[in-house]
């Protein structure tokens, strides 16, 4: 299954939600009207029942719904700061990018390492006091993910487990099912808040001395119950969503790291461990799953997780052990057939370029981090340096410019920030665009360690640095764009799209910008740009296009993130077929191509650039 394919079948995955979410509301309202007929003393006949007004049993029904509707509204509120905030309920701390304790330096490497890997920039990572196995993905998009990780993770697990496990998370972010489980929480919180109403008065109940004492704690008692079948359902649809896509994103793993043994070694382990992968936060309930692991025992109906046994063996299909002994009885299979351990040949058509996205190229994030230099990478993990480093990014090469620009960055940074610039700057000028660009991804965490004045501050000087020229360069659109897309949600609020539009007829004016876009920036402009208006089957005219027009690409990419996953597929194998068209891709479509995708949420890893471009 390729990235399109699983977005779609999250896609799908929302509508059962909806379905099941709907399926319960509906229970709910039978379970409480026949809980209010037995409360007035009303016989449970259908006679007994049709006897009573209608507007009775409408008036408890819409409070059911209204109940269940606020409720989860008030849920979603608390999580709109995203990933952040799960962590934060779960008790994670932030690990910050400069740490010097071994395991976290492991644990940073390692998510740096994967992110790469999948063309993501690298997410924060949180660290859970658990002395048990397990990890999480939290956030709406890729843009506000965060990682977390238990302490036990870190104390059992081997480097190839944790990355094993890691890059079963990044998986997580990559398919879409982060989005699913932040609706989920909020769903089941409204469904389950019946019950809490039930358990708040029978505790007001037990302090009462009205004569009507007695009936009160029935009622209590009986919305207790219907709590409890809204656990049942809540349950039910955490299984129903959740399972598959386990196997999933074990496989996706797999993909990654290019070996099952990680992973199945880290299933082995939380077998054999005491604590297993159980999780004790009070808030791990209605989030158990989001995680790695099962966090207590269901039954198999309700499990969110698949077995122990069978996940290792989907991994490891000749695996005969048990998960009681750590599994270390068996054997193992190598990549079980879920993916090639070479990373094959460098993509030189659309459809092979496009085909990268998701895949993931560990060995290839591996050979792009030992080439990247040490000083830089070693800037972008500390939050006054990495602000350097990225005014460094926006100094224009015309030395009387630079000058101006830097005179500015002393004026209106923050102090210490503007000699880190001027230290930075030669070694910036010597790098390419694609060490930039991975450096900018690395730098991403360190930057949302900033405080919200700080971030402000930051964001306004990047802003004016990149128009302090008058004009906007293809390199500074891009970095700009990938840096305001991740920084704004993690600072301001999450971007939530919700992918609906399923026709390009809708945007053809957007889709002819895009194209023209990509096309003025090769020899051949019209014949490179109906090469990819072909492709997708539109009558379309290249736009004239005097220079580059940063604002008009904006608008016509915020109204494209809307499109389904197939039809960005089809969209970014067309700008991909303009760039190669006339047989070489310019530097500046090499830009242009990893800064549309990662407006779509489709991020192209790097270092296929790079072969592309060889």
């Amino acid at each position: 299954m390729n990235f399109f394919q699983a977005q779609e079948q999250a896609r799908s995955k929302t509508r059962l939600l909806t379905l099941l979410f709907f399926a319960a509301v509906v229970s709910l309202v039978i379970l409480t009207n026949l809980l209010a007929a037995m409360a007035m003393g009303i016989g449970l006949g259908p006679e007994m029942l049709a006897a009573q007004p209608p507007e009775t049993w409408l008036f408890i029904s819409c409070g059911v719904v209204g109940v269940i509707t606020v409720a989860s509204l008030f849920k979603f509120l608390t999580l709109r700061g995203g990933g952040r905030v799960i962590a934060e309920s779960l008790g994670g701390l932030p690990i910050h990018q400069n740490t010097q304790i071994p395991q976290q330096r492991q644990l940073l490497n390692v998510v740096e390492e994967m992110a790469i890997a999948a063309g993501l920039p690298v997410p924060p990572v949180y660290l859970i006091p658990e002395p048990s196995i397990n990890a999480f993905a939290a956030g709406y998009s890729q843009d506000d993910a965060v990682i977390g990780i238990n302490q036990g993770t870190l104390d059992l697990l081997n480097r190839e487990e944790l990355q094993g496990v890691v890059a079963h998370e990044f998986s997580h972010i990559l398919n879409g099912d982060m989005r699913i489980n932040i609706r989920i929480i909020a769903l089941l919180s409204g469904i389950l808040f019946i019950g809490m109403i039930g358990y708040g008065m029978l505790r007001g109940s037990a302090f009462s001395r009205s004569k009507d004492r007695g009936q009160q704690m029935a009622l209590a008692l009986g919305l207790i119950v219907v709590g409890y079948g809204g656990t049942f359902f809540g349950n039910l649809i955490k299984a129903a969503v959740s399972r598959q896509r386990e196997f999933l994103a074990d496989a996706s793993a797999v993909q990654f790291t290019r070996s099952s043994s990680g992973i199945a070694n880290a299933l082995k382990k939380i077998g054999g461990h005491a604590a297993g992968s159980q999780i004790q936060a009070r808030a791990a309930d209605e989030s158990s799953h989001l995680f790695f692991g099962e966090i207590k025992s269901f039954s198999r109906m309700m499990a969110t997780h698949p077995p122990l046994e069978e996940r290792i063996r989907a991994l490891e299909p000749r695996w005969q052990g048990s998960v009681k002994d750590g599994g270390r009885s068996g054997g193992q299979d190598g990549i079980a057939g879920f993916a090639s351990s070479s990373s094959g040949p460098a993509p030189t058509t659309p459809q092979s370029v496009v085909s990268q996205i998701g895949q993931g190229q560990i060995n290839s994030a591996k050979t792009l981090l030992q080439g990247c230099d040490a000083t830089l990478a070693n800037a972008a993990h500390d939050p006054y340096e990495a602000r350097g480093l990225i005014y460094a990014m926006l100094i224009d090469p015309e030395p009387e410019i630079a000058a101006a620009q830097l005179n500015k960055i002393r004026a209106q940074a923050e102090r210490g920030v503007p000699s880190h610039t001027e230290q930075l700057l030669p070694l910036v000028q010597a790098s390419t665009r694609s060490q930039l660009l991975l450096l900018l991804g690395m730098a991403m965490p360190t930057l949302k360690e900033l405080s919200r004045q700080q971030y402000q501050r930051f964001s306004a000087n990047a802003a004016e640095l990149i128009v302090f020229d008058q004009r906007v360069n293809v390199f500074e659109w891009v970095l700009h764009r990938v840096m305001t897309k991740e920084l704004y949600a993690h600072f301001v609020q999450p971007n939530r799209t919700m992918g609906r539009i399923g026709s390009f007829r809708r945007m053809r004016s957007e889709v002819q910008t895009i194209l023209s876009v990509v096309a003025h920036r090769s020899g051949a402009a019209e014949d490179s740009f109906h090469t990819g208006a072909e492709l997708l089957k539109l009558d379309l005219q290249l736009s004239s296009l005097a220079f580059f027009d940063h604002e008009q690409l904006n608008k016509a990419l915020e109204r494209l993130r809307e499109l389904q996953p197939k039809l960005k597929q089809q969209l970014l194998e067309a700008c991909a077929a303009v760039a190669l068209a006339d047989g070489e891709l310019h530097p500046d479509q090499h830009a242009l191509l990893h800064g549309i995708a990662a407006t779509l949420d489709c991020p192209l890893p790097l270092d296929r650039h790079a072969g592309i471009a060889a």
